[in-house]
């Protein structure tokens, strides 16, 4: 057993790891590696030294360190090129080639290598491996520099047909210039078509978005020598309608000078208009709702462009909708609608067109919010243009029911007087009057279409009614066209009635003057008498009158009656009536309430008012002092004093002042 026992092997335990977390310090490879070295534990011996003793073993260790160079340093540029020189000084080409091979094929993006590799070939007459060289050069898509070396080379040999062949300079190096220069090393060398065919390439690759004037102007220029002038004017405009007006300079100079050299005067105005067209373009891409500088565009589009063209600038227009429901900000936007329709109306003639244009305005307007009736008027009056009356009837009726406006009826009612349907002229003024019950306008164009048809009962009931209204907005004027109605129907008893009512409504001077004026014009036996009676009851009506510059009004057209019709007894009389104009003086209060000084105005003292006020008595007696004793102006003082009346001290001022001027102050 215990034989047994001692031959069996005995299992080492294994340990068993309870903290299973990751230490709080990791150690990378790295990091030992680096404490390695730090630490030198693994230390190299010294190269054994190596005594040198003839030329011979000199040139080997030489060479052995020229071999291990390139070994440590095989990215070293300068190395290989020094390496490949002393092979060629010593004649190996073929060490010369193995190393040039090797350095292009490490490091092909370094051009020096190549430049030297194909120089060498081309001086040692190896022509095919020389464009071998360069073959494979391209295949790395070097720089534009690499590519012109290869062109050179081959014309240098007179090999013309691989350069044509080999466009691939323009697919790895795109540029415009290099288009260019390919386009001219065709027409250099005679190929005219394949020229052209270069630069037709380009404009397709390059495309809308990246043109450059540079190109057209280099086709316009090719296709110029080549006296296909009718080419250059596509080219030209082809251009100019794709490039911005800020990048086309150039393009717009050499396009004139073409006109003034190969073109008429039509040619040269194209070049104008071509260069205006930029300049607006470059306007509305700027400010899309700037309306003025379409209204500029389109019409200078109308004169020079076809229909499509000037349909296609009207679309882009239109489409630029005030962004704010306001009427203000549509006012100059509407009117790029009805230059449209009468573009396509009378320009283009296309009345199905029109039609479109003024129905898609007419429901793109907010009628709820504002309207126009210019807009309404416009489409009406089109379609009686093309005899489709009763379009135009639906139309009107169609804005006056979703959007009534007073220029609206105006505008319907006018047509309908043109066509002499007055029946329809009456209803529409009945619904303009349900409208607009005030518009007292209306009223009077209503009687005097009633007038002009004969029926002057029925023009009087409107005149009536009118007047019945509780609100007018120009009830003199509505009031002075039925008087006159009245006066042209010679019904003079109403003219009177009309004016007793009109004076009980207003006392104004001006209605008083027309009165007695017109009883002046009647001629009768009394109309002097009655012109008199009512100048007399006027001026009675007008003494509670605050404004006296009325009732001075109606004295003077008193005084103007009768100097030509009335005597001497009435002109003194009325002379009488007369006030006497006086300069008086009042104080100012600032709206803060402070003193803001005196202020001098005139007055007018009529003799009733003369008798009631006292003071006025005062200031007769203070300037008949004056006139009768010269003493000094400290006697009239004294004088005021002595008189037992009891003035205001604004009143004595006023007097002071206005009899002795500055002396008072």
């Amino acid at each position: 057993m215990a034989s047994t026992a001692a031959g069996k092997q005995r299992i080492p335990k294994v340990a068993k790891v309870k903290n299973k977390a990751p230490a709080e310090v990791q150690i990378t490879a790295e990091q030992l590696l680096r404490e390695a070295k730090e630490r030198e534990l693994e230390l190299l011996p010294p190269p054994p030294k190596q005594k040198i003793t003839d030329e011979e073993e000199l040139n080997d260790y030489k060479l052995k360190k020229r071999k291990r160079a390139l070994d440590v340093d095989h990215r070293n540029i300068a190395l290989w090129l020094k390496y490949a020189e002393m092979e060629m000084k010593n004649r190996q080409v073929n060490h010369a080639r193995n190393i040039w091979d090797r350095a292009i094929t490490i490091l092909p993006r370094v051009n020096q290598f190549w430049y030297k590799y194909s120089y060498m070939e081309e001086m040692l007459g190896n022509i095919a491996g020389c464009r071998q060289v360069f073959e494979r050069w391209t295949e790395w898509e070097p720089e534009e520099q690499a590519w012109h070396s290869y062109i050179n080379f081959e014309l240098r040999y007179k090999e013309v047909d691989k350069p044509l062949n080999s466009s691939a300079l323009v697919i790895v190096h795109p540029d415009v210039k290099n288009w260019i220069k390919y386009a001219r090393f065709e027409e250099k060398h005679g190929y005219i078509a394949h020229g052209r065919k270069v630069f037709e390439r380009s404009v397709e690759f390059f495309g809308e978005e990246h043109v450059d004037e540079n190109l057209f102007v280099a086709f316009a220029r090719f296709e110029e020598k080549q006296k296909e002038f009718e080419r250059v004017r596509v080219i030209y405009k082809y251009a100019l309608d794709r490039i911005p007006k800020q990048q086309a300079q150039e393009l717009f100079k050499f396009y004139t000078v073409f006109e003034k050299k190969f073109g008429d005067r039509r040619g040269i105005e194209d070049v104008i208009v071509s260069k205006r067209r930029f300049q607006y373009e470059e306007e509305v891409k700027a400010s899309p709702h700037n309306y003025d500088a379409w209204f500029d565009y389109l019409r200078l589009v109308e004169s020079d462009a076809d229909p499509d063209t000037a349909r296609e600038v009207y679309e882009r227009a239109i489409a630029n909708i005030p962004p704010i429901q306001e009427k203000r900000h549509w006012r100059r936007y509407i009117y790029l609608w009805i230059n449209y329709a009468l573009y396509e109306e009378l320009e283009v003639k296309d009345p199905e067109r029109t039609r479109q244009v003024y129905l898609a305005c007419l429901d793109l307007i907010p009628h709820k919010k504002f309207t126009f009736a210019k807009m309404w008027l416009l489409y009406g009056q089109f379609e009686i243009r093309q005899k489709n009356l009763q379009a135009a009837r639906r139309g009107l009726g169609t804005a006056i029911g979703k959007c009534p406006k007073n220029k609206l009826f105006k505008g319907y009612i006018e047509l309908e007087l043109q066509l002499r349907e007055f029946d329809r002229c009456r209803k529409l003024y009945e619904k303009y009057l349900e409208f607009a019950s005030e518009n007292c306008t209306t009223w009077i164009k209503f009687s005097e279409l009633e007038t002009i048809l004969g029926d002057t009962e029925r023009a009087r009931a409107i005149f009536e009614l009118a007047i019945g209204q509780p609100r007018l907005d120009m009830p003199e004027v509505l009031w002075k066209s039925y008087i006159d109605f009245e006066i042209e129907q010679e019904e003079y008893d109403n003219t009177r009635g009309l004016y007793k009512r009109l004076l009980q409504r207003t006392q104004h001077v001006k209605v008083w003057i027309s009165y007695a004026q017109y009883e002046l014009s009647i001629d009768t036996s009394d109309r002097l008498q009655r012109c008199r009676g009512i100048f007399e009851e006027a001026n009675k009506g007008l003494r509670s009158c605050e404004e006296k510059e009325e009732r001075l009004m109606l004295l003077e057209s008193w005084k103007e009656f009768e100097q030509e019709f009335g005597s001497d007894t009435t002109r003194e009389r009325v002379k009488k009536l007369l006030p006497e104009k006086v300069k008086k003086r009042r104080k100012l209060t600032a709206e803060d309430g402070s003193d803001a000084g005196w202020e001098e105005y005139y007055d007018y003292i009529f003799p009733e008012d003369a008798a009631n006020q006292p003071n006025l008595k005062l200031l007769a007696m203070a300037k008949m002092w004056k006139s009768v004793n010269k003493n000094t102006d400290i006697q009239l003082f004294i004088y005021l004093d002595i008189l037992t009346i009891e003035l205001t001290a604004v009143t004595k001022q006023q007097i002071q002042y206005h009899y002795l001027g500055e002396s008072c102050k």
